[in-house]
Formats: C-alpha cells, sequence, structure tokens
C-alpha cells in the first residue's frame, strides 16, 4: 500500500536521512493539531471556567491517581512552577486537594475531589463526543502506528529541560 505522494510505505527502515524528511511532515501536522485542539478545548471549557492547563493536571490525575507537583510536570513535559500554579487554580476551585505522602515528607500528593472527578470526567465525556466525528476510516493498527511514531518522536528530545 502506498501512500499519497508515491513513496512505497514498507516495512523496510527508513534511512537517517529519510527518516528526518518524513518527520518533518509529522512536526508540520503536530504543531497545528495542537494549536487547533488547545482552541477547541479553550472553547469546551469556557462554561466550567476550567483552563487548559487545569484540565490538564485534572485529566493527569483522573488517569493517573494521586501525584506530587514535580511527577505530573515530568508526565506532561511542562516546568513544576506551572503546574504549581494549575494545582493552586484548581484547589481554589474546589477540584483538588493536597494529602500526605507517605514517600516523601515534603512533596505532598493531589488528588481529584470529588467535584474534580466529577468536572473532568464531564469535560472528557465531551471531548469524547467531538472525537467520534474523526473520520479517514482509521483502524487500530493507524493508530497504534501514530502512537509508536509520536512516542519515539517524543523519547528523542527527552534531553530537552522543561524547567
Amino acid at each position: 500500500m502506498g501512500d499519497t505522494d508515491g513513496m512505497d510505505d514498507n516495512a523496510t527502515p527508513l534511512s537517517p536521512d529519510e527518516l528526518a524528511r518524513r518527520l518533518t511532515e509529522v512536526y508540520d501536522l503536530v504543531g497545528p493539531l495542537y494549536r487547533r485542539a488547545q482552541r477547541g478545548v479553550e472553547q469546551g471549557l469556557a462554561g466550567d471556567g476550567v483552563s487548559v492547563g487545569v484540565r490538564a493536571v485534572l485529566t493527569l490525575l483522573h488517569r493517573g491517581g494521586p501525584m506530587t507537583v514535580p511527577q505530573m510536570g515530568r508526565a506532561q513535559a511542562i516546568s513544576r512552577q506551572f503546574v504549581q500554579r494549575m494545582v493552586n487554580d484548581a484547589a481554589g476551585r474546589g477540584l483538588v486537594e493536597s494529602i500526605p505522602n507517605p514517600a516523601h515528607r515534603r512533596s505532598s500528593l493531589i488528588r481529584l475531589t470529588d467535584a474534580g472527578r466529577r468536572t473532568i470526567t464531564e469535560v472528557l465525556d465531551r471531548e469524547h463526543a467531538v472525537l467520534r466525528a474523526v473520520g479517514g476510516s482509521l483502524t487500530g493498527a493507524d493508530v497504534t502506528a501514530c502512537l509508536r511514531v509520536l512516542g519515539e518522536m517524543l523519547h528523542a528530545l527527552d534531553h530537552v529541560d522543561v524547567d
């Protein structure tokens, strides 16, 4: 099966130069996709009064359970200071709370409150409804390949400091 530019998409690994050229195509799509998705999320959150940053914190806690601020920063590749501001905002709205961390006395765990759990469930349900409209007859293999490529690209940038 070939792609739209006539290149042969087979199981042979690409040379480093060809891989770099093809990954540039991915970066060219990821930027606009991220910006549009962020604007869409912002528009969807407007009624909840929740920012994109608070939404990210709530989602992390919803999926991963209680975490420290530094753990959240590492998971999202954003600065600890930014995460702390988002946690403070969410705490001020009663969406998260600090609890003792048995592994580290000075770094509390942050967890969702019942209100936070309800809020993020409603947000994710709305976003799920929007994502159901993605077309293109995508298969599970397509999504798996996409996740693998993006994961490798992210891993290649592990050395970049976010603080």
